[in-house]
């Protein structure tokens, strides 16, 4: 008989990259995680690690087990969701979690209306970057995460998350009340070009998307100023230091001189929802995404 509980962690190597971080999230030393994982070679007659530099790495037997591994973790899913079946009413507790916007604009209204509908059901909120969130997922910490696409995620077919889309949020360009372009009800981004620019810290997320969406109208943008966060950017267009282009969910200090002003070819960032495979239709789940699905088209009207 194979121990599930080695196999989990080999999927957590897998997931975070090493022994010892894998070991981390699963509150192990590395030593045990190191010894699980031998144990389960040992039980399969396969090699499941083997050197690489000062570190080791999957064989191909690891791979290819880890198929299997994650079928069954998707299937213990959905085995307690059939056996809690009777009891079909959304009641107990749901973790979620999303990056702040995502937190401010849908999961706070998603939990009221939640709370409003299903009394014995608690929703608990927590807000966490993208990488952050897959992490949760995996680790079985929350039951479901709302992220946007980004290029570092795992693929939409990965056999670990089930990840739907939810909506397109366009990206609006904020400048000054005082500018030019302020008095424009829409404006090609190409207006903006010579502009000095506002942008985010380079290992955001969103930075892609606002590069991305300047090279499509024929320029790179002059960035002066970095930013972590919505509000601090708001707060540099208002002192008249640059441009930005920020996410329409994004909520900005609504006494700021300053004008959103939408985009003649909308650049947009797409969101998700994403569960473990198999999570989907556990009814609090599925409470949920209903939810979000009715909050989902006017957010970005």
């Amino acid at each position: 008989m194979i121990d599930l509980r080695r196999l989990h962690v080999l999927r957590a190597v897998a997931h975070y990259g090493t022994v010892t971080a894998a070991a981390n999230a699963l509150h192990f030393t590395p030593s045990a995680a190191s010894q699980q994982i031998r144990q389960l070679a040992r039980d399969l007659g396969v090699d499941l690690l083997e050197p690489q530099g000062r570190g080791v790495r999957l064989t191909a037997a690891a791979e290819s087990l880890l198929a299997h591994a994650d079928a069954i973790a998707a299937r213990w899913e959905e085995a307690e969701f059939d056996l809690r079946a009777e009891h079909s009413a959304p009641a107990g507790q749901l973790r979620v979690c999303g990056f702040s916007t995502a937190v401010s604009v849908l999961l706070a209204p998603m939990a009221v209306r939640l709370r409003e509908r299903h009394p014995r059901l608690t929703v608990r909120i927590q807000e966490t970057g993208v990488p952050a969130s897959f992490d949760l997922l995996f680790a079985g910490e929350i039951e479901l995460a709302v992220v946007e696409v980004t290029p570092h995620n795992p693929p939409l077919g990965d056999a670990r998350f089930d990840q739907q889309p939810l909506l397109d949020e366009p990206y609006d360009l904020v400048v000054e009340q005082d500018h030019p372009l302020a008095r424009h009800q829409q404006v090609d981004l190409a207006e903006a070009a010579h502009e000095d620019w506002i942008a985010p810290v380079p290992d955001s997320p969103c930075r892609p998307h606002v590069m991305s969406a300047c090279g499509a109208a024929g320029f790179t943008p002059n960035v002066i100023h970095h930013a972590v966060d919505w509000n601090v950017t708001a707060h540099l267009i208002a002192h008249r230091l640059g441009v930005a282009l920020i996410p329409r969910l994004a909520q900005l200090p609504p006494h700021l001189p300053i004008t959103r002003i939408r985009c003649a070819r909308e650049p947009r960032r797409r969101l998700l929802t994403c569960t473990r495979r198999g999570g989907r239709e556990r009814p609090a789940v599925a409470a949920a995404l209903g939810v979000l699905r009715e909050l989902a088209p006017t957010a970005v009207a």
